[in-house]
């Protein structure tokens, strides 16, 4: 492998023991070998710390930062930093990598060397069963526009090309804590050419102690504000307070602002020049949608009717999701028992369709701590 570019692998970890092995084992077993590991211990006090320290006796290419708790921003910046590769790739320490993810993802760099950085696809992991994830039909259309909407790459499948990207772009921003990834995605977006790689490279773990799962309330304030500032930069917005307040509470004021936004958004789209219209009313569409769940997780199926009424969007929701909604004014408790079992159906539908994760991992992960 002499001349292939050395892959910095930068893992975060804090309380992750139930996890970290599988997640730090799938890397060191990547079929891809000049790699280094950098693993910073941001002040667990779990076994983490153990878990790592017997990973580095085994195999000098871990490397090991241990210090008091500063968060995930100043730890991802302290990995970058620290980082010698040409190229960074991501990984979090409850997630697994196929054995080709790195080479994969080298090679697109190999045949592309312009890009800045790209993501890749991913599985899911809930309840010991894997998923396959699907294309997402969103990828036609162009990433810096939809990088201004939700963050296009899932974080733990990225890598970023230093060779394109300079140092003073390469940094993660304290002031969008929890939506940091989709702050720096959109900022590289609009400077550097960005991939999403077609294949799933990656087993995505959901569970209740994830980052995602503790913060989504911060998660979607700041998400929103990020929308809002890009918006305002493209001139495509000015009141966005009305987008940024139903971030801090969904009520029927909140909610009938909210709506008067994307119905005000869609027709300035609607007067874009054809090149990029379609991109603009796609990444918009997402913003509706990450509304519409939102206002769902309220368990208030009055409010959540009245976004879809003044957005005029009853038509892009599941018809079934139709029928449990439509009486949601003066029967709610009707709208959440058909809610209910419209999920214990889909739960259902999702069993049959995933596989245990031992049959689909145990190839993989032989040998492993």
């Amino acid at each position: 492998m002499t001349g292939a570019p050395l892959v910095s692998v930068l893992l975060p970890v804090y309380n992750a023991g139930p996890y970290l092995a599988a997640a730090i084992g799938s890397i060191l077993r990547q079929n891809y070998d000049r790699l280094e590991v950098i693993a910073i211990d941001d002040g667990s006090t779990d076994n983490s710390l153990d878990i790592l320290e017997r990973h580095r006796r085994a195999d000098n290419r871990v490397s090991i930062v241990s210090r008091e708790n500063r968060g995930l921003v100043a730890t991802l910046n302290e990995g970058l930093a620290t980082a010698q590769g040409e190229l960074v790739a991501r990984m979090d320490a409850d997630d697994i990598a196929y054995p080709w993810r790195l080479s994969r993802q080298v090679a697109l760099f190999d045949r592309r060397p312009e890009l800045g950085f790209c993501g890749a696809g991913i599985d899911t992991l809930l309840r010991g069963r894997i998923a396959k994830g699907r294309p997402d039909p969103v990828f036609q259309f162009r990433l810096p526009i939809l990088s201004m909407f939700f963050t296009v790459f899932m974080h733990p499948t990225v890598v970023y090309n230093r060779k394109v990207i300079d140092e003073g772009s390469l940094h993660y921003d304290p002031e969008y804590r929890h939506a940091e990834d989709f702050d720096l995605f959109g900022r590289l977006a609009r400077r550097f050419p960005a991939a999403m790689m077609p294949e799933n490279l990656l087993v995505y773990r959901i569970h209740p102690g994830s980052v995602t799962s503790r913060h989504t309330g911060d998660m979607r304030r700041t998400h929103l504000r990020i929308v809002a500032e890009n918006l305002e930069r493209e001139g495509l917005a000015d009141r966005t307070e009305d987008l940024r307040a139903i971030g801090d509470a969904a009520s029927f004021d909140t909610v009938a602002r909210a709506a008067q936004f994307i119905v005000a958004l869609e027709e300035r789209i609607s007067a874009l020049p054809d090149d990029i219209r379609p991109s603009f009313a796609a990444g918009a569409l997402n913003l509706f949608y990450f509304l519409y769940q939102l206002v769902g997780d309220e368990r208030e199926p009055a409010l959540t009717h009245e976004l879809l009424t003044r957005t005029a969007k009853w038509n892009v929701i599941r018809r079934r999701e139709q029928y449990a909604l439509r009486p949601g004014p003066w029967a709610p408790w009707l709208s959440l028992a058909s809610i209910a079992a419209g999920k214990q159906a889909d739960a259902m539908a999702h069993y049959f369709k995933t596989r245990p994760a031992q049959a689909v991992l145990a190839p993989y992960q032989r040998g492993s701590a």
